[in-house]
């Protein structure tokens, strides 16, 4: 056997050799890693949505919005086929998943608002408060007018809650802010107070309002028409505002034409250099009113048909 002479290897001695910085910059990369992985898990990692004390977003709203647009667009209003309601859709989505339902701004719908025009005929808009149901009636039998619910964004919209929420891309379906939650600048109430701005910036003619009589302020300054469109009235195409002061079959009447709170009305518009006019129960309104009162006092002949 041959014989082989083996050298002592030392266990002091490193297999290899970092110096201080190079230690220096490993140990900082490795925080900035392990940092990163955080950061990532965090942002990663399944959340619950926010809880709120509203009604949820209805859960087929997408099929409930298509279906208006396309009843709106192919049946009601056909010279507005053109319009890609699935677009309208995504759009309007956009403006508010996947944020917090009360950080929604005013530019978040502008997209929407370049993507539906639609143009009102001068002398055929009619601005409501404290009367959406008769006001719609009346436009209903009328034919020719248009509130802004008889309009594309209006009607999709109409008695329609929603909201998204900062955890997921789709839509809340469990819960959505509530007027008292102190949450002003949710999806909702920005989205109408923005379509309530173009509705009254594209008005021309003669436009009309109809107030309640029957409340004590049938203008009141706060509610969308005395704080978004009586304000965005443009005097170069509105030359005239007419109120229309309704008073509800069988209810006292609280106010009328000559009382204080139409008063503040006909000065805001004025000041507007737009001229103004008021009705107490303009006639062809207080027929629809009695359609289904036609034995109240107020609806018979003698009354205030033969006035």
């Amino acid at each position: 056997m041959a014989n082989y002479e083996f050298s002592q290897v030392s266990g002091d001695r490193p297999c290899c050799h970092l110096s201080r910085k190079a230690k220096i910059c490993l140990g900082v990369g490795l925080v900035v890693l392990i940092a990163s992985v955080v950061t990532v898990v965090i942002v990663l990692w399944p959340r619950a949505p926010m809880v709120w004390k509203g009604k949820p977003t209805p859960k087929h709203f997408s099929e409930l919005f298509l279906g208006r647009c396309l009843v709106y667009t192919q049946i009601l209003r056909p010279e507005m086929s053109d319009h890609d309601c699935k677009k309208i859709l995504s759009t309007f989505k956009r403006a508010f998943v996947s944020k917090n339902p009360c950080n929604i701004t005013g530019e978040d719908y502008e997209p929407l608002i370049k993507l539906v025009t639609q143009t009102v005929p001068c002398d055929k808009t009619l601005f409501w408060s404290k009367s959406k149901h008769l006001a719609h009636q009346y436009t209903s039998v009328q034919g020719k007018m248009f509130t802004l619910e008889d309009t594309l964004l209006g009607y999709i919209a109409d008695d329609l809650k929603w909201c998204g929420d900062p955890s997921t891309s789709d839509l809340n379906y469990d819960s959505c802010p509530h007027w008292s939650e102190n949450c002003p600048n949710n999806p909702v109430t920005v989205f109408w107070k923005e379509i309530s701005k173009k509705f009254a910036e594209t008005a021309c003619g003669v436009v009309q309002v109809m107030l309640n009589g029957s409340f004590s302020e049938p203008f009141y300054k706060n509610s969308t028409f005395g704080s978004v469109e009586v304000l965005n009235l443009d005097p170069n195409k509105v030359h005239k505002l007419q109120a229309w002061v309704m008073h509800n079959i069988g209810a006292g009447s609280s106010n009328s034409c000559s009382g204080s709170s139409i008063n503040e009305l006909k000065l805001i518009v004025q000041k507007k250099n737009i001229a103004f006019s008021c009705q107490d129960n303009y006639r062809p309104v207080r027929f629809v009113q009695c359609v289904k009162n036609p034995e109240h006092p107020s609806c018979r002949f003698g009354t205030w048909f033969g006035s």
